[in-house]
């Protein structure tokens, strides 16, 4: 979770156990167990996730107990490890996807978080299907109403303390305080009290990437098993609840979590033109993710566009009204501040060689900042600002091939 976070609070000098040491399952292992794993979770009729800081490591947000973990470092005297981005522009993992892709099915009936980097909303998860136990770095929360409000910068303070903004109701108007817990604040009954009913009701719960120590957060997972139900865990480091688990796997959660797909990399394309190439047999069909991220200002962060790959070409052609469609994109957009929307404006076939072409509008829009006065210090202070969202299409086009082994994609 957040560096500042961890500074922020109170000092305590037991944090339990730190520097723990990491174990990796042989290649053999893991996959066997990870079998294992995917038939439970298959099985399952009320299956419920705790994660812990392990699951966002891969976002660059380091965690606490690890060899190079925040608090280990502090009881070692060592600097702090630094964060690879700003967190406010940490991305979920893979891990965060696959639990939202869960949900989506049917398959994860709820989420128990320890975490307070809000990678959970921003993935998707919906907020009645998640309880935050040590609170939202980026969330607000009003006293008197209960409204919620999830902003896009790290609230200032923790500890459940008053910060500087107001409950927007005009009815209410009360001080906001933050969400974020302190070692000597109680767990909220609102995230508690559904943890320990879908505890309960769980028949397994999957605790990713937490080494299960801090209490009573701890404890929930094992409420599962007075009805039955069975525990797993992946983690890299050994827990105090290995001995009451039905499996323990000692791997990367994203590994885990993705070991179906291993054949596939994830890429990261940087610089222009965008290329992308994949080698796969000619039988085997698969889906390609593209995730566009989006610069500082848009509406949203980023947008997927998933294209089906099963080397079938198609010798039709798609060639729908583009500017009808851009305009609808456009519309959207205008209405939406998170809009992220895609939509396909042409699609070429070619039978030498056998091809096809695809080419995609990918529309979000921009928040522009006008000064309204003559001097944009004074147009600042007194708020004279000016919000405007405009929207910004572009495109992108995918190739496939279906009579040669190898697949190449264009970006």
């Amino acid at each position: 979770m957040s560096l500042g976070y961890a500074e922020k609070l109170s000092y305590i000098e037991d944090v339990g156990n730190v520097g723990m040491t990491e174990y990796f399952d042989p290649p053999h292992v893991l996959q066997e167990k990870i079998e294992r794993l995917a038939l439970m979770v298959k099985k399952s009729k009320h299956l419920v996730v705790f994660t812990g800081a392990g699951i966002s490591t891969s976002c660059g947000i380091p965690d606490f107990r690890g060899p190079k973990g925040i608090w280990t470092l502090q009881r070692e005297g060592k600097a702090l490890p630094e964060a690879s981005l700003p967190f406010h522009r940490a991305m979920p993992s893979l891990t965060h996807m696959a639990l939202v892709e869960l949900e989506k099915a049917g398959i994860l009936k709820f989420l128990i978080s320890q975490n307070v980097d809000g990678l959970h909303l921003r993935s998707g998860i919906p907020r009645e299907k998640l309880a935050e136990l040590h609170g939202n770095s980026f969330m607000e929360a009003c006293p008197s109403c209960g409204v919620e409000y999830l902003r896009d910068f790290e609230v200032e303070t923790i500890g459940l303390k008053e910060t500087s903004r107001r409950c927007s109701d005009v009815k209410c108007g009360a001080k906001l305080k933050d969400t974020v817990l302190d070692w000597e604040d109680a767990l909220p009954p609102k995230e508690m009290d559904p943890a320990e009913k879908h505890c309960r009701m769980a028949d397994v719960v999957l605790c990713l990437g937490t080494s299960l120590q801090i209490t009573p957060a701890c404890n929930l997972p094992l409420k599962s098993l007075r009805g039955g139900g069975k525990i797993i865990i992946v983690n890299l480091q050994k827990t105090p609840k290995d001995k009451k688990a039905s499996l323990v796997i000692h791997g990367r959660v994203d590994k885990v979590s993705f070991l179906d797909n291993q054949d596939y990399k994830e890429a990261i394309l940087q610089m222009q033109p965008f290329r992308l190439k994949r080698r796969t047999m000619q039988a085997k069909s698969f889906e390609l993710v593209l995730k566009v991220n989006f610069i500082d200002g848009c509406g949203c962060q980023s947008v997927e566009i998933n294209i089906p790959i099963d080397f079938k070409v198609s010798i039709d052609c798609f060639n729908p009204d583009k500017d009808a469609v851009l305009q609808r994109l456009r519309d959207t957009a205008i209405q939406d501040l998170c809009c992220g929307q895609n939509a396909v404006i042409e699609r070429t076939a070619f039978l030498m060689p056998k091809s096809e072409v695809t080419v995609y509008a990918i529309v979000t829009n921009i928040v522009q900042y006008i000064k309204t006065s003559n001097v944009l210090a004074d147009s600042l202070s007194n708020g004279n600002v000016k919000r405007q969202r405009e929207s910004v299409n572009g495109t992108g086009t995918s190739r496939k091939r279906s009579k040669v082994h190898r697949r190449k994609s264009r970006y």
